[in-house]
């Protein structure tokens, strides 16, 4: 029987014989000593063997790294120089009195403690790779994470429902992953994106509060911060009101933070409309930890020679902003060049600059290409508006407004995260929770001519916009909003609608025919005609929140066996092929494809 972690061994354990269980991390033969690093998920222990004890010392001998090994003997106090400050068990040593080899192991293909290992090598050997330190730290943090979600919820009423796997095929922005029915021949399941509209029927239902710690599935293309499979901290509630609703998130957000982390966020989180931040910051996830903003010059550009400002200037659809950074007009121009070569990225097609050597002799104060084609009022405006001083340098962005919005929001956040943004004061650390609201109901699709919903189908109109869902469906707001958290979106939600007549004049502005929506989305058009409460939900990213709070640089650092950007899993090698007797009972036919060129 273990009496303790191998980690958690300490000075209170002084004088008494312990049993410890774990992997070997390392041997080390000192002169005729043998020291052996024992490792479980708590942590190292450092184990003495004696030549005195034969038969422990040459089973020691045999042992390898990762090796599982029983291990009983006295805890003693390290020898005085010999104490290690970086581990909890670091004061004290265990001599070994008798140790046993459960398990062998062949030779692992890396050292755990290598931290330069490639995540194509760590995938594969992903049972190992959570071996490390790091790993079982991410992982034990997500536990913490997800209990003490589960303690705030509790507290205050709700009520973890599951919602089904299997269920059927709606609109939800993303492609579904289709599971092929075999006693329904040629009829599809599809995983859920997210439990929505399950959760809206349950408050119909009368649960009144809901939440589920669930898998969610979407088949897009993935990134750092996306897998095709997720998980949600899922949760809907019925009679609150939008800020009611916020109210009680901010409150978990501070628990688990102080529970976990012991970290205290804002007592009360700021709240900023979409319309601002992508004003001030080209982005509706703002990192509020960099001091940098966007100014719009729209104005102050309509009729200078330049016309890479002067036709955006003159284009509803467009944008010219100034990013003011103050001090840097020192930079480089290789490094104003690598600044250009980022925007272009996110599809702008240059980054117009000036430096700004006397802000109070103009023109001949201003250091630029570009300073001869924009007039002396123009230069005035822009100096008087960003608020630039002697030595600073001013970046600008000019195109339509979504190239503008991304290229300049990148830039601003690559330039306070760099080492000149931190050693300049644009940064500030910590953690800096914002709301973003008001969002708009819809958005424009120019290819297909159609308004398309920016959250989903079900989001309520803010109060006194339902007339415009008819009548201009561009300036209706949404009762939605987003957590944001330096700089990441970790949870949104939203108010549903729970009229009859109000779902009906989205669905008009979305072109949905009544024909349609009740194929699609019939069982809960259905289920709000009997009494539907009011009511509204959020849904946080955990992988994400884990993510941030482990400071790790992707969500797969913090699940278990995550997939590829290729949505594979290099453990099991899946996805893979089936063979056709699987195939045949699923009505399934493959079709021969080509393939790919240069695949």
């Amino acid at each position: 029987m273990r009496t303790c972690y191998t980690g958690e061994v300490s000075k209170a354990h002084l004088g008494q014989t312990v049993t410890l269980f774990g992997w070997v991390h390392r041997r080390r033969d000192h002169g005729g000593v043998i020291f052996i690093d024992l490792r479980d998920r708590a942590g190292l222990a450092q184990i003495v063997v004696d030549p005195d004890n034969a038969e422990s010392f040459a089973i020691a001998e045999r042992i390898r790294n990762e090796f599982c090994v029983r291990v009983t003997g006295l805890v003693r106090e390290r020898p005085e120089g010999t104490v290690n400050p970086d581990l909890a068990s670091g004061e004290v040593e265990v001599l070994c009195r008798e140790i046993e080899i459960l398990n062998a192991s062949v030779t692992p293909p890396f050292q755990l403690d290598d931290d330069n290992l490639s995540e194509t090598t760590r995938l594969t050997h992903r049972v190992l790779d959570l071996r490390r330190p790091q790993m079982q730290r991410n992982l034990m943090l997500r536990y913490r994470v997800s209990i003490e979600v589960r303690k705030y919820l509790d507290q205050l009423g709700f009520i973890d429902i599951e919602t089904p796997m299997l269920t059927k095929s709606t609109p939800e922005g993303a492609r579904d992953y289709l599971v092929p029915s075999r006693v329904n021949a040629g009829e599809f399941f599809a995983l859920p994106q997210s439990p929505q509209l399950f959760k809206q029927m349950l408050m119909v239902s009368g649960f009144d509060r809901y939440y589920q710690i669930t898998k969610c599935f979407r088949d897009e293309d993935l990134r750092a911060d996306r897998q095709p499979e997720f998980t949600q901290i899922d949760c809907e509630t019925s009679f609150l009101n939008e800020e009611e609703i916020r109210a009680i998130f901010e409150g978990m957000l501070r628990h688990v933070f102080k529970s976990v982390q012991q970290v205290e966020l804002p007592e009360t989180f700021p709240a900023m409309s979409w319309e601002e931040a992508m004003r001030r910051f080209g982005s509706d996830k703002p990192d509020l930890r960099v001091k940098l903003e966007l100014v719009d010059v729209d104005d102050l550009m309509k009729d200078v020679d330049f016309k890479v400002f002067a036709g955006p200037a003159n284009d509803p659809a467009s944008r010219v902003v100034a990013l003011r950074v103050p001090g840097a007009a020192a930079l480089t121009r290789g490094e104003i060049d690598s600044y250009t070569q980022f925007v272009a990225i996110y599809g702008a097609r240059g980054l117009a600059y000036i430096k700004v050597n006397d802000a109070t002799a103009l023109p001949e104060g201003l250091q630029s290409p570009i300073v001869k084609n924009i007039h002396l009022d123009a230069l005035k405006g822009v100096i008087e508006r960003t608020g630039a001083q002697n030595g600073d340098l001013i970046f600008f962005g000019a195109d339509k407004a979504k190239v503008v919005n991304d290229a300049m929001g990148a830039l601003r956040v690559k330039i306070g995260h760099s080492e000149f943004g931190r050693e300049h004061g644009l940064f500030e650390a910590g953690w800096k929770p914002l709301w973003v609201v008001d969002f708009p109901m819809f958005e424009f699709d120019e290819e297909e001519g159609r308004y398309f919903a920016a959250h989903h189908p079900f989001t309520s109109p803010k109060d006194g916009h339902e007339d415009l869902l008819e009548t201009d469906p561009a300036r209706a707001l949404a009762k939605a909003y987003d957590i944001v958290l330096n700089g990441w979106e970790i949870g949104g939600g939203s108010v549903r609608i729970h009229r009859a007549d109000v779902q009906s004049k989205v669905f008009r502005a979305l072109n949905i025919s009544e024909e349609e929506a009740a194929e699609k989305f019939g069982f809960l058009l259905d289920a709000l005609q009997y009494g539907a409460p009011p009511h509204g939900g959020i849904a946080f990213g955990l992988d994400r929140l884990v993510t941030m709070m482990a400071g790790a640089d992707s969500i797969r650092d913090v699940i278990a066996f995550p997939k590829t950007q290729r949505a594979q899993c290099l453990l099991t090698q899946a996805p893979s092929p089936v063979d056709e007797k699987q195939l045949r009972e699923l009505h399934i036919r493959l079709r021969k494809t080509e393939a790919v060129q240069g695949a």
